[in-house]
């Protein structure tokens, strides 16, 4: 078991960030959100649908995360008695208006549908238009099996996190639809659809086979399967992911990995494949931040200094990869996914949010001089502000994992799991980012239980201690583990003193370009707030417009790496972890890289 929906998170960070996602959501017209699945299906209505990518061809897409995120705020223990009713009724609003719109479809059985209208006499012509490879996004198809992956997966996720049948009914009518159309396709129509973005749509379709166990639906799914770049991923082929979309392809190996967990062992291949090529964007394509991409693609194999824009770090990515690292911890039980979890939750994830408007951005700029920049509430409807409201609705999912009898600690945040089946309360208490001292508190309603407790050993921790009740003690380590494993009262408590200190990292292609961590917080640069104008790229999504950096090459004292070797000794801590960069010709103060958002700011600089 791996919830949000029995954990409390208490680290005001974090609390702040839900708080924010919860305003947004109740912000939002869930009718205005419905008026395009009403439009296609000619089903009154009186709301028009909202603006930016919404009302558009992609129209649909946000609408699916907002399914999802509406459920998760139902179900997360965080949210009020009151706000959680107010989600129920707009779920049970969602679902009778799908429920409506399915059965008035102007499309084939089981179809719905969100995006403006091609032609009102057929409301399927996307589809038809990507079956003949036709893909201009203004006038054709821009990639409706993307959006149908959101719509499909913001249904079943209603149901997972509600229990509302209808949803899927809904969605198992959807699936029948999905497999009534991918049924006719040869090999040849296949390869076309597949050459155009389809998101995560074997993924869905594999969870969707969970709940019905339609034969129907395993088949469909398995038709969005590109076997020959899971092959070719597998083989470690040179530069394979090169000019591929980071974001059409991360969901393709979460369906792939999908397809292990659905048929075990029979498809282990597959379990092989979504192995590989984690450990291929993990080692050859991602930034300190456990971020990828330039401008939303895959370069060259270990080229990442050399792309370094104003454009890195596509937000749905990272969120992506966090779907994939946790499943892959929950199969194999190894470290190095948590630990690139943790590193990504805070670098990435957290930093992505605006913590006064709780919205959040696209793009983080690797290059040195820019700033991060934000969606508006009701005027984009990116993809990532969609990814955006689930990430801060289902905070909490990864801090803890209680697998088989033995509860994993993975992360490092002020928060409280309730396991009730065991009348386990587990209270961790740390201020973080501050200190790297956590403790927990156990409290039982029986007197006492035998338990196994593992707590990850951090990749950045020089050292640690163990206490538990106020004696230190040698604890057992396996495979950077640390396992306590007894009897336990209630009240008993565990104390983890972890070491750390400022660490330098450069890129491969960039031996000189260092940036800098504390622990698990990425430091960076401040780097001011003059002239923060912005510019647009893509359709229509915003992005710092031009880079202000006064520090062009840093000149260290001595040798540089003997003085990387001991940065340490070079950063002095200043108050909140911001540290003073000494013994250079320049005069820089890092901090907090994810508390950052309205500053430009430097992660990685050039030294000399």
């Amino acid at each position: 078991m791996n919830t949000f929906k029995n954990i409390s998170m208490k680290d005001e960070y974090c609390v702040n960030a839900l708080n924010k996602e919860i305003e947004y959501l109740l912000s939002i017209d869930t009718d205005k959100m419905l008026a395009g699945f009403r439009e296609n299906a000619g089903v009154a209505g009186n709301k028009i649908r909202y603006g930016g990518w919404e009302n558009s061809l992609i129209g649909g897409h946000a609408v699916g995360h907002y399914f999802t995120a509406v459920a998760q705020a139902y179900a997360n223990k965080m949210v009020s008695k009151e706000n959680k009713s107010i989600f129920m009724d707009k779920i049970n609003h969602i679902i009778d208006v799908l429920d409506v719109c399915q059965h008035e479809s102007k499309g084939k059985a089981g179809f719905i549908w969100a995006s403006t209208i091609l032609d009102k006499e057929n409301v399927e012509l996307q589809f038809d238009n990507v079956e003949e490879g036709k893909a201009d996004i203004f006038n054709e198809a821009w990639v409706p099996w993307y959006t149908m992956h959101k719509i499909l997966d913001g249904i079943i996720n209603i149901y997972e996190y509600t229990g509302v049948q209808k949803a899927l009914d809904i969605a198992s009518n959807l699936g029948d639809w999905i497999y009534n159309r991918c049924s006719t396709w040869d090999e040849e129509k296949q390869k076309t659809v597949l050459s155009i973005e389809y998101g995560g749509m074997n993924d869905v379709l594999y969870e969707l086979y969970k709940y019905t166990g339609s034969e129907k639906h395993l088949v469909a799914a398995h038709a969005f399967d590109e076997i020959e770049l899971f092959e070719k991923v597998l083989g470690g082929e040179e530069d394979v992911l090169n000019n591929h979309h980071a974001n059409t392809t991360i969901p393709k190996f979460l369906g792939a990995l999908n397809r292990y967990i659905v048929l075990q062992d029979s498809e282990k291949r597959y379990l092989d494949y979504a192995v590989s090529f984690w450990d291929m964007v993990v080692e050859r394509h991602t930034y300190i931040t456990g971020g990828n991409s330039e401008w939303e693609h895959f370069g060259q194999d270990y080229i990442l200094d050399g792309e370094r824009t104003n454009c890195n770090n596509e937000t749905c990515n990272t969120y992506n990869m966090l779907k994939m690292s946790m499943r892959l911890f929950e199969i194999t039980g190894e470290k190095k996914y948590a630990d690139y979890y943790e590193n990504t939750f805070i670098n990435a994830i957290l930093s992505s949010q605006n913590p006064e408007t709780g919205m959040s951005m696209y793009f983080q700029p690797m290059a040195s001089g820019y700033f991060k920049t934000y969606g508006k509430p009701f005027d984009n409807f990116w993809c990532c502000v969609g990814t955006g409201m689930e990430n801060f609705t289902k905070l909490g999912t990864f801090v803890y994992s209680y697998l088989g009898d033995v509860i994993f600690t993975n992360m490092y945040f002020s928060s409280e799991f309730e396991i009730v089946d065991k009348g386990l309360n587990i209270i961790q208490d740390i201020d973080f980012p501050r200190s790297a001292k956590a403790k927990f508190v156990i409290e039982l309603d029986d007197e006492e239980i035998n338990q196994k407790f593992v707590f990850r050993i951090p990749a950045w921790a020089f050292d640690y201690k163990v206490n538990v009740n106020g004696q230190n003690i040698e604890a057992g380590e396996v495979e950077g583990y640390i396992y306590l494993d007894g009897k336990w009262k209630s009240g008993d408590t565990i104390e983890l003193d972890f070491e750390r200190q400022v660490v330098a990292y450069n890129l491969p292609d960039g031996e000189n370009t260092y940036a800098f961590k504390y622990g698990p917080v990425l430091l960076s640069a401040c780097l001011g707030d003059e002239n923060m104008e912005v510019t647009t790229t893509g359709v229509d999504v915003t992005i710092p417009k031009e880079a202000i950096n006064p520090y062009d090459i840093i000149k260290v004292e001595g040798d540089i790496d003997e003085f990387m070797m001991d940065i340490d000794s070079h950063m002095i801590m200043k108050d909140n972890l911001y540290f003073a960069l000494k013994d250079t010709d320049a005069d820089i103060l890092y901090g907090p890289h994810y508390q950052k958002y309205e500053e430009r700011y430097g992660i990685y600089m050039n030294f000399r």
